[in-house]
């Protein structure tokens, strides 16, 4: 059974985790429409990516009271 030979005290535990800790993104700002977006991604308010659009953004759709 796997038992310690000696406590670890919260000080030395806590060392341990130090670099488990998460970095903060990187946002780059898009050239097209000046968004902030993740590096190598997809703008996702103008579909655009490398200075050309790849993906097609619809118009925002009214939907009727009867339909809804």
């Amino acid at each position: 059974m796997a038992v310690p030979q000696n406590r670890v005290t919260r000080s030395r535990r806590n060392m341990r985790r130090a670099h488990d800790a998460l970095s903060a993104a990187n946002p780059n700002e898009c050239p097209n429409c000046g968004e902030l977006k993740r590096p190598h991604h997809v703008c996702g308010a103008c579909g655009h990516y490398n200075d050309r659009e790849v993906v097609a953004q619809t118009a925002e759709i009214d939907l009727d009271e009867d339909a809804a």
